[in-house]
C-alpha cells in the first residue's frame, strides 16, 4: 500500500506497533476494536471498514492492510460513503492523509516514556533464547492433541491446516484416501495463491487469454493457429522472468505440486512453470494447458494420464475456463473425458465463447445455440451453464462487421468475466473453507466404504472370489453403505474410477471401521470449524 510519504509511512508504522499489543506483527479483531475506537466512527462503518481492509478473511491485518484501514477512515470522517470501488475509482489514494485519532499522541508519548525508562537487563551469558510461539509448519510434524488450542491459530488458514494435520489426516491414512482421490495435503497446498486453470482445444484462445489480462508475454508463451503450447504451464510470481522445468518444480517443498510426481517423469517433461514479477502474479496462478486432442489426433495417446492431469488440477484451481472457438464447436471424445474429470468441480466452471468478433451477429446466435446444445449434451445437468461471449486479445474489435450492439455485448460480457476473475482473491479463504469440508466429507465416505468392503470378506475361505464379486457388485456396495449410514448419493465417488482403483488393492488388508477417528471428524465439521470461522470473523458484527 502506497502513501504519500516517508513521513507518513512512519506515522502509520508507529501507529501499526502501537495496535499490534502482543507484537506478532498482525492486528487482531481485539487490538482493531481498541485501536479503532479513537477513530469516533460508527459501529457501522468499522464493520465496513474491517471488511474493505481484510479482504481475504484473514482474520487480522498486517501492514498494507492497516494502512487501508486507516486511508479508509480518514475518506469515513471527511464524509466519503465506504464502498469495495472507494480506494480504487473515487479517490486517489495516495494523497489520502492521516485520519484523526483522539487521544493516539498521548498515548504514543506514554509508550515512548515506558521504553526510554525501562530497566535494561545486563545479557547474561549462557541465556536461552525464549520459546517462539508455535509456528505452523510444525503442525505437520507434532503430535495430535485432544483439543484445538484456538488462542495459538493465528487464522483461519491456520486453524485448516491444525485440523487438518490432527483431525482429518489420521482418517485418510488410515483408509489409503490418497490412492482412491486425492493427496494428502500440505502446508503449500493451504497457502498457495488461487489458480485459475484454461482448458479447451488447441488455437482457441487459451495462451492468448492469459497474455491479454497480464498485457504482456510470459516466459515460454508462443501462440500460432497450430498446436503451440504442447505443456502444462503454470504461469505465477517470480523475482525475475524464468521457466522452471517440471522436476524441479515437483520437488520444490515452496510450491504446491508436489502431488504432481504420481503422474511419473513422462508428465513431469510436459511440465513447466514461467515466473515473471507482475501484480496480477501476486494474487492469481493461471494454469495454461496443452490443447485438448480432435479428430485423427485424438487416437495418438498421450504418454501420460492427460485426464488424470487435468482432474488433479481442477481440485486445487479455483476457477476453471472452458474456451471454445465459434469454428471449433464439436467435442471429441477426448474432450467428453477432460470435462467429466471435473465432476465433483461444477460450481468453478466457466464456459468462454472466445473469438466471438470473427463471426457477424446472425452466425453468432446460431454458434451460441449450437454450443449450447454440445454441452448440454456433455455436462448432464438440467441447469443452462453461463457461457461468456467475447474476444479476449489485444486487437480491436471491427464495429462495421460485428455492429454496435455485438460490440455491446462482448464489453459487457468481458467485464462480467474480468469481475468473477478480480472477486478470486478476496473469496480464496472461502474456497479453501468449502474444498476443506468437501474433502472432509469425501474422506469420510471413503472410510465408510472401505470398512464396509472389508466387512464383506471372508475369514478364512474363497476370498479371491468374494473380492472379485464386490468389486463387479460395487455399485451395489456402494448403495448398501449409503443406506445403512444415511448419506447422500451425491457425495459417494464415481463408480469407475473406484473400480479401477480397488482392482490394485487386497481387499482383507483393509482397516476396519474406527469409529473414534470419524467421530473426530464430525466433532471438526460440527463443531470446530465453527468456532474457527466465529473466531476470526468481523469483529463488529
Amino acid at each position: 500500500m502506497k502513501t504519500n510519504s516517508k513521513e507518513e509511512s512512519k506515522t502509520y508504522q508507529e501507529w501499526f506497533d502501537l495496535a499490534d499489543s502482543d507484537g506478532d506483527g498482525r492486528i487482531s479483531g481485539n487490538e482493531a476494536t481498541d485501536f479503532f475506537a479513537l477513530s469516533n466512527l460508527s459501529r457501522s462503518q468499522l464493520k465496513h471498514l474491517w471488511a474493505l481492509s481484510d479482504t481475504k478473511r484473514q482474520g487480522f491485518l498486517g501492514f498494507n492492510e492497516f494502512v487501508t484501514a486507516m486511508q479508509l477512515v480518514s475518506l469515513a470522517q471527511a464524509g466519503y460513503e465506504l464502498n469495495s470501488d472507494i480506494l480504487r475509482t473515487q479517490v486517489d489514494k495516495e494523497n489520502v492523509k492521516p485520519p484523526v485519532m483522539e487521544g493516539l499522541d498521548a498515548l504514543l508519548e506514554k509508550t515512548k516514556s515506558l521504553a526510554i525508562n525501562a530497566p535494561k537487563s545486563p545479557p547474561e551469558v549462557n541465556a536461552t533464547a525464549p520459546p517462539q510461539k508455535l509456528l505452523t509448519k510444525q503442525w505437520f510434524s507434532s503430535k495430535s492433541s485432544k483439543k484445538l488450542p484456538l488462542n495459538s491459530v493465528t487464522s483461519i488458514i491456520d486453524g485448516l491446516k491444525r485440523l487438518y494435520i490432527e483431525r482429518l489426516k489420521p482418517l485418510e491414512v488410515a483408509y489409503q484416501y490418497n490412492d482412491f482421490a486425492s493427496p494428502f495435503l500440505t502446508n503449500t497446498d493451504f497457502d498457495a495463491k488461487p489458480m485459475v486453470m484454461l482448458l479447451g482445444q488447441y488455437s482457441t484462445g487459451k495462451t492468448t487469454f492469459i497474455k491479454h489480462l497480464l498485457r504482456c508475454d510470459y516466459p515460454g508463451a508462443h501462440v500460432g493457429p497450430e498446436p503451440t503450447t504442447d505443456r502444462f504451464v503454470v504461469v505465477m510470481s517470480g523475482p525475475d522472468e524464468r521457466s522452471i522445468p517440471g522436476n524441479t518444480i515437483a520437488v520444490d517443498a515452496d510450491m504446491p505440486f508436489s502431488g504432481l510426481t504420481t503422474f511419473g517423469g513422462s508428465f513431469l517433461s510436459k511440465f513447466q512453470c514461467s515466473q515473471m514479477p507482475h501484480p496480477l502474479l501476486d494474487e492469481i496462478t493461471f494454469v495454461d494447458t496443452p490443447g485438448v486432442l480432435s479428430g485423427e489426433k485424438q487416437r495418438t495417446q498421450r504418454s501420460y494420464d492427460f485426464t488424470g492431469v487435468v482432474s488433479w488440477f481442477a481440485a486445487k484451481c479455483d476457477l476453471i475456463l472452458l474456451l471454445f472457438d465459434p469454428h471449433k464447436l464439436d467435442i471429441s471424445d477426448e474432450f467428453k473425458r477432460v470435462i467429466s474429470s471435473l465432476r465433483g468441480n461444477e460450481d468453478k466452471i466457466r464456459v468462454v465463447l472466445n473469438k466471438a468478433d470473427q463471426v457477424d451477429t446472425q452466425q453468432l446466435m446460431r454458434v451460441y445455440g449450437a454450443l449450447m446444445w454440445s454441452l448440454g449434451k456433455v455436462l448432464n445437468t438440467p441447469e443452462v451453464v453461463r457461457v461468456y461471449i467475447g474476444s479476449f486479445n489485444d486487437k480491436p474489435m471491427d464495429e462495421d462487421f460485428v455492429g454496435p450492439l455485438g460490440l455491446d455485448l462482448f464489453e459487457k460480457e468481458q467485464s462480467n468475466l474480468l469481475a468473477d476473475l478480480i472477486d478470486i482473491p478476496k473469496k480464496a479463504c472461502d474456497r479453501r473453507i468449502n474444498e476443506f469440508v468437501k474433502r472432509a466429507r469425501s474422506a469420510k465416505i471413503h472410510a465408510y466404504i472401505i470398512s464396509h468392503l472389508k466387512k464383506e470378506m471372508p475369514a478364512i475361505m474363497g476370498k479371491a472370489k468374494a473380492q472379485q464379486r464386490l468389486i463387479d457388485n460395487l455399485d451395489e456396495e456402494f448403495g448398501k453403505v449409503q443406506r445403512e449410514f444415511h448419506l447422500p448419493a451425491g457425495d459417494f465417488p464415481s463408480v469407475e474410477n473406484f473400480r479401477e482403483v480397488l482392482s490394485r488393492y487386497n481387499i482383507d488388508k483393509f482397516e476396519k471401521l474406527k469409529p473414534k477417528m470419524v467421530q473426530a471428524v464430525d466433532d471438526m465439521l460440527g463443531y470446530e470449524i465453527p468456532e474457527l470461522l466465529k473466531k476470526f470473523r468481523n469483529p463488529y458484527d
